[in-house]
């Protein structure tokens, strides 16, 4: 079966930026939601904060 190593290879070989453009963009989404957690976390009205 050579066929199947010649897929493999083709498979394996570097496709481009795809995975990096994916692992930057859920790491900005993370980053931009603790941001604003941590952000907003100061506009709680707990009654504690006089």
């Amino acid at each position: 079966m050579p066929h199947t190593a010649f897929m493999l290879a083709a498979v394996s070989d570097d496709q481009g930026p795809g995975n990096t453009l994916r692992i930057v963009l859920l790491a900005s989404l993370v980053g931009a939601a603790v941001l604003a957690w941590f952000l907003l976390r100061g506009y709680r009205n707990d009654d504690n904060n006089d």
